[in-house]
C-alpha cells in the first residue's frame, strides 16, 4: 500500500454481466475504506455476502462473493463517498504532508463522484445560451408533462388525451380529484419489481430493488421466497398487510432483515426460518429509533437481535419493539449483545413482546439482556418457553439497570423465571407472574436488584432507600447463620448474624465501618461452648474503638457505623454469665464472663488474670470464687504484674471470694471474702 491513496482520472463506476459462475469482480478505482464500495445486482443495493480487499490502493481491488452472482445480472460496483470533512489544521502547528495529501485525495475523489453524478443529466450545449433553467411553479405543474414553448424553455404541458382524465376522488368533504397516475404512485410495492409471492420464485432480488429505488415498500399478500438478507436503511418503510404477507427464508443461514442504520420502519409482516429473523446494529449510521410493529418471526434461531457491533459513534439505541411474536426459536426470542468494540444496546423498549416455544426445544432464553445499559424497558413480555431453555428471562452479567414490568414467565423442568447473572447491575422487577416451576428470581447478581411484587417468597426488595417516614407492621431482618472457627468476615447483605463457636475459638469481623455508614449489625453467640468470640473490625479498631467479647449462650451485641467507626448502642450479658473450673495448675481468666467458679480440690489452683491494661480488662470487674472445701488454696494472680492490689490473693477456704476491677493500669480488689 502506498503512503496515500492516490487518485487517477479513472470513472469511481464499473459495471459486469455476471455468468453464474464467477465469483471475483475488479473495480479499478482507489477507496479509502470499504465502506465507499456500494454493490448492487440490477440496481439492488448489497450489504453482505462478499468481501472487498486492496483498500487504499491507488490501482483499485477486487470484490470476492461468497455465491457467484446469477448469470445475467447487472453488477454495478461504485464509489460513493460521504462529502464530509474528517480533519483539521491547527494554527501553528506542525504542517504533514500526509494529512494534505489526504484531504486533497478525498476531494479529488468528491469531485469526480459529482461528475460522475452530473454526467448523465440532461442539459444546456457548451454551444448555446442557457435558457430558463428554473421549473413552472408546483401548482401550475400538477397533473402536467414538461415541455418546452417557442424558445425552448420549459413548460407544464397538458396530459389531454393520455392519462389526463381525474378518475378518482376520495369521499368527503374537502376531497380533490386526482389522475389514476397521481393515485397509483402514493406507494410502491415489491410486486411492482417484479416479485411472485408464489413462494417458489425467488423474490429476493425485487424486494431489494424496491427497498434500493423507494423509502416506503409495500408487501402485498403472498408468500415471498428469499434466499439473502433483506436491508432496510435510513429512514426506510416496509410494510405489508399482515400475516399474510410472508418473508420465507431459505433457510437458518441468513438473517431475514437487516437494519445498520437508523429511523426504519418494519410492520404486519411474518418472517419465516432465518438465523437472526430481523437484526439491528449501526454500521452505516447509528441504528436508532427504528421502529418493529405487528411482526411475527417463526423458527428462527434468534428472533430479534439488537447489536452494539463495532463503532461507539453508531450505536444500537432507543428502538421501539411493540406485539412482536417470536415462535419456535433455536437459541433466543429477543437477544441483546454486543459482537465488537461498540457500545452496549442501551435504552431500547419492548411492548407486549412474547416468545412462544410452542413444543419446540430452545437452548438459550425467552429474552436474553447479555450486554445492554440504561433502561432497555421490556413492559407485559411473555416468555413461554420449555424446559431445555435456561431461562424464561436472562439478566446478563453486562446489563445494567434493566426494567421489567409486568413480566409473565412460563416454563417447566425448573427452568427459572428470571435469572440474574453475576455482573447484572440494578435490575428493577416489578409485578412478576412466575408460572415455571423453577426460582422466581434466581439472583447470583449478590442482590443487585430491586423487585415490587415479585419473587419467592419474598415479593419485594429495595436496595438503598430513604425513608422519611414509615408505618412497619411486621418488620423482619435478613439473618445469618454461621457455626465455624477461626475467623469470619461479615459482608454488608446481612443485619443479624447468630453465630456459633462450638467448633473453636472465633473471631468475628466488622466491615469497615467507611463501607457501611449508617449500618447497624447484631452478633450473638448461640452456642454452650467455652469458646470465645470476638468481635473485630476488617481495616479498623472494632466496636467503641476496641476488640468484643462473646463468651456465653445469648450473649450478643448491637453496633452501628456513623462511617467513622462501629460504636455497641446495646449488648447483653444473659443469665448464667459464669464459668465453673476444677483443675489444678495454672487457669487463665479470659475476661468472657463475670463470675468464675473454680474448684481446687485435685491440686493447687493459680487463677491469672490478663494484664490490667489489655483490652479485654479494661473497666471490667470480675468476680473469683473458691467452691470446694479442700485445703487447696486458688491463688489469683495477674499476667505479667503482682496482682489485684500489688500482690497475689490466695483464697484459702470454701466458699472464699474475691472481686476485682482494672482501671487500664493496675487490679484493684472491690471486696473480699475468707
Amino acid at each position: 500500500m502506498t503512503e496515500h491513496v492516490k487518485v487517477p482520472a479513472v470513472e469511481p463506476l464499473v459495471r459486469y454481466v455476471a455468468n453464474g459462475s464467477q465469483t471475483v469482480f475488479t473495480y479499478p478505482f482507489s477507496i479509502f475504506a470499504s465502506e465507499d464500495l456500494k454493490i448492487y445486482f440490477d440496481g439492488a443495493l448489497q450489504t453482505s455476502g462478499y468481501d472487498i480487499s486492496d483498500v487504499g490502493e491507488t490501482s483499485g481491488g477486487t470484490v470476492t462473493f461468497d455465491i457467484a452472482p446469477s448469470s445475467g445480472i447487472v453488477l454495478t460496483l461504485e464509489r460513493r463517498l460521504p462529502f464530509e470533512r474528517l480533519t483539521d489544521f491547527l494554527e501553528g502547528g506542525g504542517f504533514s504532508a500526509a494529512a494534505i495529501n489526504t484531504e486533497l485525495d478525498y476531494l479529488t475523489a468528491g469531485l469526480q463522484q459529482v461528475d460522475r453524478d452530473l454526467s448523465p443529466m440532461l442539459r444546456y450545449s457548451d454551444y448555446e445560451t442557457p435558457g430558463e433553467t428554473v421549473l413552472p411553479d408546483r401548482t401550475q405543474r400538477a397533473n402536467k408533462a414538461l415541455g418546452f414553448d417557442g424558445d425552448g424553455d420549459p413548460v407544464a404541458v397538458s396530459l389531454e388525451g393520455s392519462m389526463a382524465s381525474p378518475d378518482y376522488t376520495a369521499s368527503g368533504t374537502g376531497a380533490v380529484t386526482r389522475t389514476s397516475s397521481d393515485k397509483f404512485s402514493d406507494f410502491v410495492s415489491v410486486k411492482d419489481f417484479g416479485a411472485k409471492g408464489d413462494g417458489l420464485t425467488d423474490d429476493t432480488l425485487a424486494i431489494q430493488q424496491a427497498l434500493t429505488a423507494h423509502d416506503s415498500v409495500y408487501i402485498p399478500p403472498g408468500s415471498y421466497f428469499i434466499t439473502g438478507t433483506i436491508t432496510v436503511g435510513e429512514r426506510q418503510t416496509l410494510f405489508g398487510a399482515g400475516q399474510t404477507s410472508v418473508l420465507s427464508c431459505q433457510d437458518n443461514s441468513f438473517n431475514a432483515i437487516e437494519v445498520p442504520a437508523d429511523y426504519a420502519s418494519i410492520s404486519n409482516l411474518r418472517i419465516e426460518n432465518s438465523d437472526n429473523g430481523i437484526l439491528l446494529y449501526g454500521k452505516d449510521r447509528p441504528c436508532v429509533q427504528t421502529s418493529i410493529v405487528d411482526v411475527t418471526i417463526w423458527q428462527a434461531n434468534v428472533g430479534v437481535k439488537l447489536d452494539g457491533y463495532t463503532d461507539t459513534a453508531k450505536p444500537c439505541y432507543w428502538n421501539n419493539f411493540n406485539r412482536v411474536l417470536v415462535v419456535q426459536p433455536n437459541t433466543h426470542g429477543f437477544h441483546l449483545a454486543k459482537s465488537g468494540a461498540g457500545d452496549t444496546p442501551n435504552a431500547n423498549k419492548f411492548h407486549a413482546c412474547r416468545v412462544y416455544s410452542l413444543g419446540a426445544d430452545i437452548t438459550g432464553a425467552g429474552f436474553y439482556v447479555e450486554h445492554g445499559s440504561f433502561n432497555n424497558a421490556f413492559i407485559d413480555c411473555e416468555a413461554n418457553v420449555k424446559g431445555t431453555a435456561q431461562g424464561c428471562f436472562i439478566i446478563g452479567a453486562g446489563s445494567n439497570k434493566t426494567l421489567l414490568v409486568n413480566p409473565y414467565a412460563e416454563s417447566n423442568n425448573g427452568v427459572p423465571n428470571v435469572k440474574l447473572e453475576s455482573g447484572s447491575i440494578e435490575t428493577a422487577i416489578y409485578n412478576l407472574l412466575s408460572a415455571s416451576d423453577g426460582s422466581a428470581i434466581w439472583d447470583l447478581s449478590g442482590g443487585e436488584y430491586t423487585a415490587y411484587n415479585a419473587g419467592y417468597p419474598y415479593k419485594n426488595r429495595f436496595q438503598q432507600t430513604t425513608v422519611t417516614d414509615i408505618n412497619a407492621t411486621v418488620q423482619r431482618y435478613d439473618t445469618e447463620y454461621a457455626d465455624t472457627s477461626g475467623t469470619l468476615n461479615l459482608d454488608e447483605s446481612h443485619s443479624v448474624h447468630l453465630i456459633s463457636s462450638f467448633g473453636g475459638a472465633l473471631t468475628v469481623n466488622l466491615p469497615n465501618a467507611s463501607d457501611a455508614q449508617g449500618m447497624m449489625m447484631v452478633v450473638k453467640k448461640i452456642d454452650s461452648s467455652a469458646n470465645v468470640i470476638t468481635i473485630g473490625e476488617t481495616g479498623g479498631s472494632g466496636p467503641d474503638g476496641r476488640s468484643y467479647y462473646l463468651g456465653a449462650e445469648n450473649d450478643f451485641v448491637q453496633m452501628i457505623s456513623n462511617g467513622a467507626e462501629w460504636f455497641v448502642i446495646s449488648s447483653n450479658r444473659a443469665p448464667g454469665n459464669t464459668r465453673f473450673f476444677e483443675g489444678t495448675g495454672t487457669y487463665n481468666i479470659d475476661m468472657a464472663v463475670d463470675t468464675y467458679l473454680i474448684s481446687s480440690f485435685g491440686g493447687v489452683v493459680t487463677a491469672q488474670l490478663p494484664p490490667a491494661n489489655a483490652a479485654e480488662a479494661i473497666g471490667r470487674t470480675i468476680t473469683i470464687k473458691k467452691t470446694d472445701s479442700s485445703a487447696n488454696a486458688v491463688t489469683v494472680t495477674e499476667q505479667g504484674g503482682t496482682g489485684p492490689d500489688n500482690s497475689a490473693q490466695p483464697l484459702s477456704s470454701q466458699y472464699s471470694a474475691i472481686t476485682v476491677v482494672s482501671n487500664g493500669a493496675a487490679w484493684y480488689i472491690v471486696s473480699k471474702h475468707n
